[in-house]
């Protein structure tokens, strides 16, 4: 038993400094071959890309820098798409929805985030839309400079996360970034609106969370009694109330009932 253990231990310690060589091997390869491509290579012979910004003025910008630019971008896109839109409005409320329930995976997660995207594209299409009309389609026709397509793009997100904000918690953030108080909230910088957007929705998600589980909850406490009078206090209540809490979800049209609350709030 003990050889047999010393030997697992030793093939295991090959195992590691095999791949602990392989991993260094990488690392030198990659470290050492762009000097020597680079030794090799004339200056004038590097690898660049023509960037326009602007009317007329252009840059050059490495590969490197430009991949480490696009990489940048994409990994910050996920946060943007949540942070200044309805998703998180609306995957909280599904997953209240689920917990009262009592089921544990069902509906799976990849059915409520998609559920939620596309109920986040149906809510967004018209801001996008005027996004795309005010200020992508002009800046694709060279009409309007980048800086004015960025603040014509930003403005429609900003008048969506506006209307869902409340006074009180954009008043917090301006108080916590120590700003004077603007005359109109759309002089408000957009480090500002956003985390002030983000609770607000968060705050949103919470009551109408509140309001789903309500009826789920006197089903179980209902369930409980009944379960507790009869003196059957090995059974567990979820298994008896959760038949009647899918009749009644059914029944009411819950799917119905709570996605069309969901998207008419943001009306």
């Amino acid at each position: 038993m003990n050889h047999a253990l010393v030997e697992k231990r030793r093939v295991s310690w090959r195992l590691f400094i095999l791949v602990l060589s392989a991993l260094i091997a990488t690392l030198f390869l990659f470290f050492l071959l762009p000097h020597v491509s680079l030794a090799q290579t004339p200056a004038t012979e590097a690898p660049s890309v023509t960037v326009s910004l602007g009317a007329g003025s252009s840059e050059r910008f490495s590969v490197a820098i430009q991949i480490l630019i696009l990489l940048t971008v994409l990994s910050l896109a996920p946060a943007i798409f949540i942070m200044m839109s309805s998703f998180t409005r609306i995957i909280v409320v599904l997953s209240f929805m689920r917990q009262a329930f009592g089921t544990q995976q069902s509906p799976p997660n990849q059915v409520l985030i998609g559920l939620a995207l596309f109920l986040t594209f149906l809510v967004m299409a018209p801001v996008w839309q005027q996004v795309n009309t005010e200020a992508l389609q002009p800046y694709l026709d060279e009409k309007i400079s980048q800086e004015d397509a960025l603040d014509l793009a930003m403005s429609p997100v900003r008048n969506f996360m506006l209307r869902q904000v409340r006074e009180k918690d954009l008043s917090l953030f301006v108080k916590l970034a120590k700003l004077p108080q603007p005359k109109n909230p759309s002089d408000l910088p957009i480090f500002t609106i956003i985390p002030a957007f983000m609770i607000s929705e968060l705050r949103t998600a919470f009551q109408i969370g509140f309001l789903v589980y309500l009826p789920f909850l006197v089903i179980d406490i209902v369930v409980a009694s009944i379960l507790m009078s009869m003196g059957m206090m090995m059974l567990p209540p979820v298994m008896i109330s959760l038949p009647f809490k899918l009749i009644l979800f059914v029944l009411a049209d819950g799917w119905y009932l709570v996605v069309g609350s969901l998207v008419k709030g943001f009306a």
